[in-house]
């Protein structure tokens, strides 16, 4: 019977140094090196490692999803750090970027940004 101890997730970048100062600069995670990549800690105990790769491509889709209290305010620090809302046709974001999803009963408040290797990321409200 297949017993894991523990799990984690991955995902590559291209630049190391710029993902281990964004994630601990701008997002303000703990960052450890750990041999050939880093490791992000998590709010709420979880652990992912960003590992260099030479071809890196960026993710297509969301990698990491930060739930947060208040989403304009998690998008107003955001954008004072540097942060550049993703803005996708069709989509109905307001004037933030952000996806009002529980008025238009789709789910979330969300926006969607991206860390410097290109992978998307996004801070979510729920109820």
């Amino acid at each position: 019977m297949f017993q894991a101890k523990s799990s984690f997730s991955g995902f590559s970048v291209n630049d190391l140094a710029k993902a281990k100062d964004f994630y601990a600069r701008t997002l303000g995670l703990r960052v450890d090196n750990e041999g050939v990549g880093i490791g992000l800690h998590l709010p709420g105990g979880g652990t992912v490692f960003a590992y260099p790769k030479d071809d890196h491509q960026p993710a297509t889709f969301t990698i990491l999803n930060f739930v947060v209290e208040n989403i304009d305010e998690a998008v107003d620090e955001l954008t004072s750090r540097g942060v550049q809302f993703e803005r996708y046709d069709g989509m109905p974001q307001d004037e933030k970027g952000i996806l009002r999803g529980l008025t238009l009963h789709m789910g979330p408040d969300i926006a969607w940004f991206k860390d410097p290797a290109g992978n998307t990321l996004a801070v979510l409200q729920g109820e």
